[in-house]
């Protein structure tokens, strides 16, 4: 599940506004994506999109929606297979983990506390409502139902106001809290600075009350500004911050809110769930949910079998070849995940808590160089060879995912492999010594090295064609340590800015809501180029201000935005994708519509006995 509908909206709200870690290769669907909003299936039909003549499919042919509808039994087992040829790291609380896997198991056992419509607002038909106040930059947040925690503990407002204070804690270690969600109310930072005891700006008017004072009402507030999800306070009482990440709370016994809740893990393959008797909706469709990872080499082997009824992250790349299932439908839906090539171009400074750019320093600091990496690099070709048009090639850090916002005539460098000779030998990169590789300006050797993950048959073959691409324009990379990386290896390095890294092939799930700052902002811990400047702070600034309510202002400003990274090229995105994912036919209920829809919740999905 990602952070969308159930493999999206994470069954009804998700993860919608945290930013996840994806794979950028092998065709899964690794993380966050939003979608096709306005797109509706009719529900019925096995749903194989046709190929064109040459072999390549359009996402939009494909069905969003099952056929296969109507009340659950209340009995049965689903049987989810995450695709993935590492184990998922387990980490599972929301306000600790950090890759797409960890999102995806806690989806199934822990839901957001606010529903999202197809336009990725925040909607009254969740757990928690709220109400704005614009002449005092207040919102009210009250609890709607009565529901408990997986252990008996009735939710109450300060399980939601624990969040902001475990996240913004001195002591929290984690990659959330930097956002304006959670920087704009007032006294947060002076708390996460250590100054003091509260946030000033947060107060509890009863058990299912709370007022939050922000210093202004940004538009991303409603978009998934506000912290999504609720945090089991008394469950981990006499536990430190710091140690709340590697606490068994969170490690082998986590607890939530959802229609199902934890029976066992397997550290790392498999978890199994149960059925949430006092589930705040109403009884679950289902006995329970297994879930368990799946190597992309046997994941197509398994649905064929009947082995799995779900297969989350499903190589896009597979789908020609198993197409014709006769067991299976197969639903398609546009992803709200990008992926990119980055330059390392500074280091996070952690006494600051911010992006240490200093390009002058760094290997790759020089923007024509990263300019000619750009034009030399087919992406529409890759998009059509190694994924069959399921992914296309990109031109903007804003996807159209988020269609509103998307600048589709945005002027990038196209595949130009001659303008790239020509762009670094106008920098002064030129082969010197005859050895066929340039040299730099200053007449020494240039080496670059490349980190990219394994994982999935394309994944080798995929990094091979970008290092030859950039090896025809005469630049010498090599991969780092000589071979692919695992996944949590490779963020692990570019968490702590390993000085084998000099450019890498990331991929990002986005958020519900358009604002970039999370992932390109001086403050974010996800901005792992490590890129800032004044320009950039001041655009990212004015797009999620209170001024910013104006819609037509806010894209101006993101249309500015666009231009100017496309201009700065800390990083250059690759590949926007759809995801497939086939459903065995006795599932009913299951959607990859986006948005809030009450007959399609985790709760309502059921399997049909046989």
């Amino acid at each position: 599940m990602k952070k969308h509908n159930w493999s999206r909206l994470l069954f009804g709200m998700g993860s919608s506004l945290a930013l996840v870690l994806a794979a950028c290769s092998g065709g899964g669907s690794d993380d966050a994506a939003d979608g096709d909003k306005d797109k509706k299936d009719d529900g019925g039909g096995t749903s194989n999109a046709e190929p064109s003549e040459e072999g390549v499919y359009n996402y939009e042919d494909f069905s969003k929606t099952v056929s296969n509808t109507g009340e659950p039994s209340g009995s049965g087992t689903l049987k989810v297979g995450y695709t993935s040829d590492t184990p998922f790291e387990g980490t599972l609380n929301w306000a600790f983990y950090q890759g797409a896997p960890d999102a995806t198991m806690i989806g199934y056992f822990d839901e957001g506390a606010f529903r999202m419509d197809a336009d990725f607002q925040y909607t009254q038909d969740g757990l928690i409502g709220f109400e704005l106040n614009e002449e005092d930059n207040t919102v009210t947040f009250k609890l709607q139902a009565d529901a408990k925690w997986h252990d008996g503990t009735p939710v109450t407002i300060q399980d939601y106001v624990a969040s902001y204070e475990v996240i913004g804690h001195p002591d929290y270690d984690g990659v959330r809290g930097s956002s304006d969600g959670f920087t704009l109310i007032e006294g947060y930072e002076e708390y996460q600075a250590g100054e003091a005891d509260e946030i000033s700006g947060i107060e509890v008017v009863d058990d299912k009350t709370a007022v939050f004072t922000y210093k202004e009402l940004a538009p991303s507030l409603t978009a998934g500004g506000f912290w999504a999800y609720l945090f089991p306070e008394k469950y981990y009482e006499g536990v430190e911050v710091k140690d709340m990440a590697a606490a068994d709370q969170t490690r082998q016994n986590p607890i939530g809110i959802g229609p199902y809740k934890v029976k066992s893990i397997t550290s790392g393959e498999a978890i199994i769930l149960e059925k949430n008797e006092d589930y705040w909706q109403g009884e679950p469709g289902m006995d329970g949910i297994e879930i368990k990872v799946i190597p992309s080499s046997s994941v197509a082997d398994a649905v064929q079998k009947g082995d799995i009824d779900v297969a989350l992250s499903f190589p896009t790349d597979q789908y020609p070849d198993v197409a014709e299932m006769d067991n299976v439908e197969w639903l398609g839906q546009i992803d709200g995940a990008y992926t990119y090539i980055g330059f390392k171009l500074g280091e996070w400074d952690a006494d600051k808590n911010e992006v240490n750019y200093k390009p002058d320093e760094m290997k790759m600091g020089d923007k024509e160089l990263r300019r000619a990496m750009w034009h030399a690099v087919d992406n529409d070709a890759v998009g059509n060879k190694f994924y069959k048009g399921l992914r296309w090639g990109a031109n903007s850090l804003i996807t159209p995912y988020h269609k509103d916002w998307y600048k589709e005539d945005l002027e990038t460098p196209k595949y130009d492999p001659e303008k790239a000779k020509q762009i670094l030998a106008d920098a002064g990169y030129e082969d010197t010594d005859g050895d066929g590789f340039v040299e730099t300006p200053d007449g020494e050797k240039l080496q670059i090295n490349f980190a990219s993950m394994s994982g999935g048959d394309i994944a080798e073959p995929l990094a091979n064609y970008y290092i030859q691409s950039w090896k025809e324009i005469g630049l010498n990379v090599e991969k780092t340590n000589g071979r692919l990386i695992e996944f949590n290896t490779f963020y692990d390095m570019l968490k702590n800015d390993d000085k084998d890294i000099d450019i890498y092939q990331g991929a990002w799930g986005v958020g519900s809501d358009v604002d970039p700052s999370g992932l390109y902002g001086r403050k974010a811990a996800f901005n792992y180029p490590r890129y800032a400047s004044e320009k950039n702070d001041e655009l990212l600034k004015k797009g999620n201000s209170q001024e910013a309510l104006d819609i037509e202002y806010r894209k101006e400003v993101y249309n500015e935005w666009q231009e100017f990274m496309a201009e700065e090229i800390p990083v250059f995105p690759t590949l926007y994708r759809a995801y497939v994912v086939p459903v065995n036919k006795r599932v009913k209920n299951w959607t990859e519509e986006y948005g809030y829809n009450p007959d399609f919740q985790l709760y309502k999905v059921g399997v049909d006995e046989e």
